[in-house]
């Protein structure tokens, strides 16, 4: 019996081995390096299509608003008017951090982003291995400000969630 548990698993783990060996985790990183990559490029050339296909299903896209929590069906939809326009919106990365799963099947990372109509940004998500594709699992796009900017835009910031909060208490109850 044990010599057949030896002769069944002894394979099975140099299989193991063998596909999470040197390199391994380099090539997946270069697989979701290209993958985001040519993610933001469908969005910068309003290809809805390649860019909903890379969000798994259930997948959550939470925008910059703390309002903006999404699945994927609410965040397609909300997108659909910038997906008709010449391009729907355009963030490039500029530095990004990936870290493997140990079986090799999930991704997490952060991303520096460079943007047209803001100032730097910060993506960060989840990434899971489906049927042999990277698919988004959760993405988070965040503003950045510097430490030193937070008082200057704090009364900002302020004033936009007391307007927020009024307007939502003018809304039915059915509404809301």
């Amino acid at each position: 019996m044990n010599k057949t548990i030896a002769a069944l698993c002894i394979p099975a783990l140099a299989v193991l081995l063998a596909a999470a060996g040197p390199g391994s985790a380099e090539k997946s990183a270069h697989e979701i390096d290209r993958f985001m990559n040519a993610w933001h490029l469908a969005a910068a050339q309003a290809d809805a299509t390649t860019y909903f296909a890379a969000l798994a299903p259930g997948a959550v896209f939470l925008g910059t608003d703390i309002r903006e929590r999404w699945s994927k069906e609410e965040f397609q939809k909300w997108a659909a008017p910038y997906f008709q326009r010449p391009s729907a919106w355009i963030f490039r990365a500029s530095r990004r951090q990936v870290t493997l799963s140990a079986d090799g099947s999930t991704a997490w990372f952060d991303e520096d982003l460079v943007s047209e109509s803001y100032w730097p940004c910060r993506g960060s998500g989840v990434l899971e291995k489906i049927a042999g594709q990277w698919k988004i699992r959760q993405y988070n796009l965040a503003f950045t400000i510097p430490n030193e900017a937070t008082m200057g835009i704090k009364p900002v910031v302020e004033a936009a969630l007391k307007k927020q909060a009024a307007d939502k208490k003018q809304l039915s109850p059915t509404l809301r």
